[in-house]
């Protein structure tokens, strides 16, 4: 019998593997991945960007794991040899309409305790000079880096602790039992103390499987992006954010420098037919008939109607995508993007059609479920497994390796 059984192998399961790894050594762990590789969905498909955590509500937990987070990825990266550049972003307002919004955004980085500055349009030129706007702020402590490779080194330490990854191995059902849990896979089943759910798109499913009773729903959001075309990324230094939307849970469209020298468009984001869909094809018809049937989805449609028509015209008139482009930077025309690739975001929805802006981790007996762990879950990855075994080390008498 196993300690520990973490199901999912993105860069949350990995990094809860390396805490438990860490502070138990004596402890047994398996980590189960259905997929032949680690990091295949929104770990893989990140736009790498170490956030800040400027734009989460002060005392949340997403506000406290990315600050904390930012500077606990930088110091890994460091310490590990990852390339990474701490290059900064603006946030930039395009029209008197966004001034008020983008000192609101100015006051909650403070609130956070980030360091952040308002800066003129000629300190704006200075560091995008290809940028139009009429005011900005700056957030020095915003990076960039490659998140598979961090997920990388994450795996390596846990297998240098002991710590078994099992790949191609899908979790079919899950028992509780009085000494533990049973979890059948594909490949047989695994008894452990204790289960860690960390499945991401399908964090849900799992969490049901366990008969742990949520009132939420993963809805699948496809965020598709396009990229410079190598001749023009000279256009973007680092990254561009507008202010967003605060009727609207999503950020819009902004400007990535990754760290092969790409500039990344995007994204949009439209209801994904498929829970793990990459492309405007792909359909799964059990995860649509989940999402169209779930009541809060509907309440969703109808609150954000007009938001979300403008991002589905986004998606299919790449005229329209450029309009928004340009408000930004007027230079790059249709003939210099070319469309990259394309992520889906596991966002956890109520069933009065709110989208969860939190972390949500839920505790049980035997088990605890990270059940929304959408952006900036990649920039606070240490820290959300630091929370996860604090959990467990709160709410259990057991002594691990005795």
């Amino acid at each position: 019998m196993y300690d520990f059984t973490i199901i999912g192998g993105g860069i949350v399961g990995l990094s809860v593997g390396m805490e438990l790894s860490r502070r138990y050594p004596k402890a047994s762990i398996v980590l189960v991945e259905k997929e032949s590789t680690l990091s295949a969905h929104q770990t893989g498909r990140n736009s790498g960007v170490i956030h800040s955590g400027i734009y989460y509500k002060p005392g949340s937990l997403k506000a406290e794991l990315a600050r904390k987070g930012n500077e606990e990825m930088t110091l890994f990266c460091k310490q590990h040899g990852i390339e990474h550049d701490i290059c900064g972003k603006v946030i930039v307002a395009t029209n008197e309409s966004e001034l008020p919004l983008l000192d609101n955004l100015y006051n909650r980085g403070l609130e956070n305790q980030l360091e952040v500055e308002r800066i003129s349009v000629d300190e704006l030129k200075a560091i995008e000079p290809h940028v139009d706007g009429i005011r900005a702020i700056r957030v020095p402590s915003t990076g960039i880096v490659n998140y598979e490779q961090v997920a990388e080194v994450f795996a390596d330490l846990i297998k240098k602790n002991c710590g078994e990854i099992a790949l191609n191995t899908e979790v079919k059902d899950i028992v509780a039992k009085d000494d533990g849990v049973k979890v059948s896979t594909n490949h047989g089943d695994y008894q452990s103390r204790f289960l860690i759910n960390c499945s991401g798109l399908l964090s849900d499913r799992v969490a049901k499987m366990a008969n742990i009773k949520t009132d939420m729903k993963i809805v699948p959001f496809r965020g598709e992006y396009y990229e410079l075309k190598p001749e023009k990324r000279h256009l973007v230094n680092n990254l561009i954010y507008p202010v967003p939307n605060p009727d609207f849970p999503f950020l819009g469209v902004h400007f990535t420098r990754m760290m092969d020298g790409r500039i990344m468009i995007g994204p949009n984001a439209v209801l994904s037919f498929k829970r793990e869909g990459y492309k405007k094809s792909d359909i799964n018809l059990k995860d649509l008939f989940e999402t169209l049937t779930y009541p809060g989805f509907l309440k969703l449609v109808s609150q954000n109607l007009s938001e979300g028509l403008k991002e589905m015209v986004r998606s299919y008139c790449k005229k329209a995508f450029i309009k928004d482009v340009q408000r930004f930077i007027p230079d790059i025309t249709e003939e210099d993007i070319q469309p990259s690739k394309a992520g889906v975001r596991a966002q956890a929805l109520g069933p009065k059609g709110n989208l969860l802006d939190d972390f949500v981790i839920i505790q049980h007996d035997r088990s605890i479920h990270v059940c929304n762990a959408p952006s900036p879950a990649a920039t606070a990855s240490i820290e959300i497994g630091k929370k996860v075994v604090s959990y467990f080390e709160e709410h259990t008498s057991y002594h691990v390796g005795n």
